[in-house]
């Protein structure tokens, strides 16, 4: 099948993100939300990084231009009637992700692949909710989305070859590296990062070192970019939380149970830099 439309739903970091590197790739993109203040704000940053990428080089005005007109704004699912593939990336909780693919499989054409941006929840219970399984996948973007090479490929139990294929060979026009990976709680990236950042959380808990000098070890002695509570604070806390959650409940093993210090800094909305507060401060 040849991709030519695209509909993202969810206009935050993620789906902006993965609407700006579509765009670019030179397809028509819908980029969806559920008012229009929430997609223009989306917009608004892919021109944003848009401009920085003309500004260092990497494209042209005319370039720039080009991707800009390819999107078109949504604050309605019904837009997807005519696209060939929908790239879902809204809040991580299973019933609003299910209550989405019920109502894309009833508008989509018969076609159109469904794909999750999920970071950990299972694909196949996400293919359920939809009379079309064969055609859903996970489609794991990581952020910053135009940076970032990885994309995850996550069959379901009935995802069919010709639509992982598909998805793999639309990763690759999008400058990206796409990896096979099972679906399992986490899939790869999370089930190992997350128990990661779980374990920094115990160790500032536990009193074993500040924060500051966590973060050090890891840059230092394990070559991160940043320190583990650093990324958690960018990732966000609560994502961080719902991660370690989905591992811990769709395992059933304890050494995926979240920290008491990250329940008590979502408590207290200390959610990391979208809230100008979680480990560290920011202005």
């Amino acid at each position: 099948m040849d991709i030519k439309t695209v509909m993202v739903v969810g206009a935050g970091q993620m789906g902006s993100g993965i609407a700006h590197v579509c765009a670019a790739a030179g397809y028509n993109v819908f980029l969806n939300d559920l008012s229009v203040a929430l997609v223009e704000k989306g917009l608004d940053g892919i021109e944003r990084n848009l401009n920085r990428q003309v500004a260092k080089e990497r494209m042209t005005e005319l370039e720039k231009a080009n991707s800009m007109e390819r999107l078109s704004p949504s604050i309605d699912l019904n837009d997807a009637e005519n696209i060939d593939i929908v790239i879902e990336a809204a809040t991580e909780n299973m019933e609003i992700k299910k209550s989405i693919f019920t109502k894309l499989d009833e508008i989509a054409p018969q076609h159109a692949i469904l794909a999750s941006n999920t970071s950990s929840l299972p694909i196949t219970e996400i293919a359920a909710a939809t009379t079309r399984p064969e055609k859903v996948i996970g489609m794991h973007f990581m952020n910053p989305v135009p940076v970032m090479k990885l994309v995850e490929i996550i069959r379901g139990l009935a995802t069919e070859d010709h639509v992982y294929e598909t998805v793999e060979k639309m990763a690759k026009t999008l400058g990206k590296v796409p990896i096979e990976v099972n679906d399992f709680p986490g899939f790869v990236s999370n089930r190992v990062l997350m128990p990661m950042i779980n374990e920094a959380i115990y160790t500032l808990y536990e009193g074993v070192a500040t924060k500051e000098a966590i973060d050090e070890v890891m840059k230092l002695g394990m070559n991160h970019p940043m320190g583990p509570l650093t990324l958690a604070d960018f990732i966000g806390l609560d994502t961080c939380l719902y991660i370690m959650e989905t591992l811990h409940k769709g395992f059933g093993d304890d050494k995926y149970r979240p920290c008491p210090l990250l329940r008590k800094y979502v408590k207290a909305g200390w959610l990391g830099k979208k809230t100008g507060r979680g480990f560290y401060e920011y202005g």
